[in-house]
């Protein structure tokens, strides 16, 4: 089969949460020559005019969608999809739609909040885009908020040395308005739950979905005054104290099996809710008393081989490469979804 492998356009001064998408581009590309596919690896900008004759000129049956961004945007990242369902071109990974409201994070948190799903209390976004379905109350007593880009993901913008602890709403519309500007231009304040880290990976196949391993981010050192998450250092910066110190494991007590099954079941109602195909991978916190929280619906997590998906996929037992073939296949036949 001819497939397409899609990766939003890249420059040699662009971040490395940005450039990693290079990478996830060779590594399925390669997996699909090893199936015996013929591959052609196509970036993707804003003129989406020029993408649409190099597909018409390919005549792919498959296009891999790894399109993270454009231009340096999360929040195009439905562009690309959509121009695909305009064409009538089979293509991986969630629909056009799915990939718009799982990226906008506060109205992913609406739709969970919605649906009964747990999602910690949030404030915003701002500027306000959309009218609130959902809109919280400032939880009484002082408590500690992380600001987050509303629509770029990597944990641009998020570390662990600038949260937000406040008893007042105005003092939070100011912090987001002051770092809007560096965080992708939209951003919102979650409140902090104290507690674990869990990332559960979903992959669909011809039986159906398959929750992959649940995998816990380790905090090594943290202490008390830091706040153990996953920000930006740790994912991308290699010569950092949070690179080296937040190891994920899969190997769990026989009597954490009820909390792992809970995080399962609520990462299918996700999967559910939000209409997600191929591959996702869901984000939790857990808190101190053992209750859950979703932070984040990943349609299109990152598929590169030292990440968090393939790290589950070889836990299960499967190679990356048939997990490739899983994503196209079921990209293949979910034409017209």
């Amino acid at each position: 089969m001819r497939i397409a492998v899609v990766h939003n356009a890249t420059a040699p001064e662009d971040r490395l949460d940005e450039l990693d998408v290079l990478v996830q581009a060779e590594a399925v590309s390669q997996s699909l020559k090893e199936l015996g596919h013929d591959v052609v690896q196509m970036p993707c900008t804003l003129n989406l005019l020029s993408i649409k004759d190099r597909l018409i000129a390919f005549e792919p049956g498959l296009v891999f969608n790894l399109v993270e961004s454009l231009d340096g945007h999360g929040r195009l990242i439905h562009l690309f999809p959509g121009l695909l369902d305009a064409m009538g071109i089979c293509y991986t990974g969630s629909r056009t739609e799915a990939l718009f409201v799982t990226s906008h994070k506060t109205l992913a948190k609406e739709r969970m909040a919605l649906a009964g799903i747990p999602t910690p209390v949030w404030i915003g976004p701002y500027p306000r885009d959309f009218p609130f379905v959902c809109r919280n109350s400032m939880p009484e007593g002082k408590k500690r908020w992380m600001v987050k880009s509303t629509w770029e993901h990597g944990s641009l913008g998020l570390d662990d040395d600038d949260p937000v602890e406040t008893t007042d709403r105005e003092i939070l519309h100011h912090a987001l308005e002051e770092r809007a500007s560096k965080l992708g231009g939209s951003c919102f304040a979650e409140m902090f739950v104290q507690g674990r880290e869990f990332n559960l990976s979903i992959l669909e196949g011809p039986a159906g979905i398959q929750v992959l391993p649940p995998a816990e981010i380790i905090f090594e050192n943290y202490g008390t005054q830091k706040p153990a998450i996953v920000g930006y250092r740790a994912k991308w910066d290699t010569s950092s104290y949070e690179y080296h110190h937040t190891p994920r494991r899969f190997d769990f007590q026989p009597t954490e099996d009820p909390l792992l099954q809970r995080l399962k079941r609520l990462a299918c109602r996700c999967w559910e809710v939000f209409g997600l195909n191929g591959y996702a991978r869901i984000d939790f916190r857990v808190d101190l008393q053992g209750n859950p929280w979703i932070l984040e619906v990943n349609a299109n997590p990152c598929l590169a081989p030292d990440a968090g998906f393939a790290a589950a996929i070889d836990r299960s037992g499967m190679t990356f490469v048939r997990a490739v073939e899983s994503i196209a296949m079921n990209g293949f036949s979910t034409k017209g979804r």
